[in-house]
């Protein structure tokens, strides 16, 4: 019974080790993976030709990194349940000097396993970080592209809002230059209207003096014309009483 106990403790150790190896292998291809990834260039394919072409383009990279990475999501799986196991076994096993063996070598496992699933998840969060700003890279030689290929178009358009930009200035001067005629020619016509009162104010002042005037000399000229009207009635009765006198 103690021998066949060995041997399954003997088996779990050999599943464990052989997944570490697995893993270590794993992992170092992973980081490479992600290393290269990050020498790569656009993804879009297109390279200077002084530049040395990737083994792989953007594509592939994101498949393998993919089928990598289940892999060993699925090889870090098979090591818990192994650890697992081990765990179970060393807490069944009858002798204390033993026990603490099979624990010692559990534990150096365990450390194995949290330091792969560490280096795992910190690889995997690199190289999508790294993808990221790939993408987006990618994306603004885009933009740059798009905005050289349109620079004629936008080229015309600046210039066409350039002109009418100076014609809305243009037409601002002369708004302003004919608003300030117009002041000017306000500010002449008040101060004509106040010399044209001024004057209106004298004139009925003089208005105002002239009746008594013109009084005196409507006097004098009713006078003068009774007057003649005398002169003229008795010069008219002479002549009749000469002729009166002449004919008799």
């Amino acid at each position: 019974m103690a021998a066949g106990s060995s041997n399954y403790w003997e088996d779990l150790r050999k599943q464990a080790r052989q997944l570490e190896n697995e893993l270590d292998l794993k992992l170092v291809s992973f980081s490479k993976l992600c290393t290269s990834y990050s020498h790569s260039g656009p993804r879009d394919g297109r390279r200077d030709s002084s530049d040395t072409t990737p083994l792989l383009n953007g594509s592939s990279q994101d498949h393998m990194f993919e089928t990598m990475a289940v892999e060993i999501e699925q090889l870090l799986t098979k090591l818990t349940g192994v650890n697992d196991k081990m765990a179970e076994y060393s807490s069944t096993a009858g002798m204390t000097s033993v026990n603490a063996a099979l624990m010692h070598t559990l534990q150096r496992h365990r450390d194995i396993l949290q330091d792969y699933t560490h280096e795992f998840h910190k690889t995997k969060a690199n190289f999508q970080a790294i993808r990221e700003r790939e993408d987006l890279l990618g994306s603004v030689r885009k933009d740059i592209e798009s905005y050289k290929t349109g620079s004629g178009v936008n080229n015309r358009r600046t210039e066409l809002f350039l002109k009418e930009h100076e014609h809305l200035r243009s037409s601002d001067r002369l708004i302003e230059e004919t608003i300030s005629i117009a002041m000017a020619t306000k500010e002449n016509m008040t101060s004509q209207r106040g010399f044209l009162k001024s004057i209106q104010s004298r004139m009925n002042t003089l208005a105002n003096r002239f009746p008594a005037v013109n009084n005196l000399i409507q006097r004098i000229n009713l006078r003068k014309r009774r007057d003649s009207l005398i002169l003229g009635a008795v010069i008219g009765i002479c002549t009749i009483l000469l002729l009166l006198y002449a004919f008799h």
